[in-house]
């Protein structure tokens, strides 16, 4: 599994989360919030984008990203879901990274792609649920920015 920065390139996890230790122990007095995101575009196959976003509340952020290609999917429901399981799965191997490395109070975020409006509203009460379940805090639309910006740019 390896993740680009668009500044520093191909990293491997360990390298990505030395990056961000660094980063965050660069500047300590400030405040930090971990962002964790899946978007996703059919075409033939389903591709799949996963942003981790380091924001540094108030100075900024740095972000890195993964692709997974899959076959295509044609439901909504399955594609939500799927996405939401890969934004956990990383979140939580971030969030035993930082309880390992001194950073266990890291806050981290769940970022999902759905909203009030149009065609995911039915599945936010269970994509929110199985996020908050797994210990994380949960955002949708129109906050959920890791995933409909970030992670969304890198799937076109």
């Amino acid at each position: 599994m390896f993740f680009i920065s668009p500044s520093k390139g191909k990293l491997s996890f360990t390298e990505m989360m030395r990056d961000i230790t660094g980063y965050i122990r660069g500047l300590p007095s400030s405040s930090y919030k971990i962002i964790i995101g899946t978007d996703s575009m059919v075409r033939d196959e389903t591709c799949f984008v996963t942003a981790v976003v380091v924001h540094r509340l108030g100075k900024g952020a740095r972000y890195y990203y993964r692709k997974k290609i899959q076959r295509k999917i044609k439901s909504l429901r399955q594609k939500i879901f799927y996405e939401t399981a890969l934004s956990l799965e990383l979140g939580g191997k971030i969030a035993e990274h930082f309880s390992e490395s001194g950073f266990a109070d890291m806050p981290v975020e769940i970022h999902i792609d759905v909203g009030k409006q149009g065609e995911t509203r039915d599945l936010i009460k269970e994509v929110v649920g199985m996020v908050i379940g797994s210990g994380f805090q949960a955002k949708i639309k129109p906050e959920a920015y890791g995933a409909t910006s970030v992670a969304d740019k890198h799937t076109k």
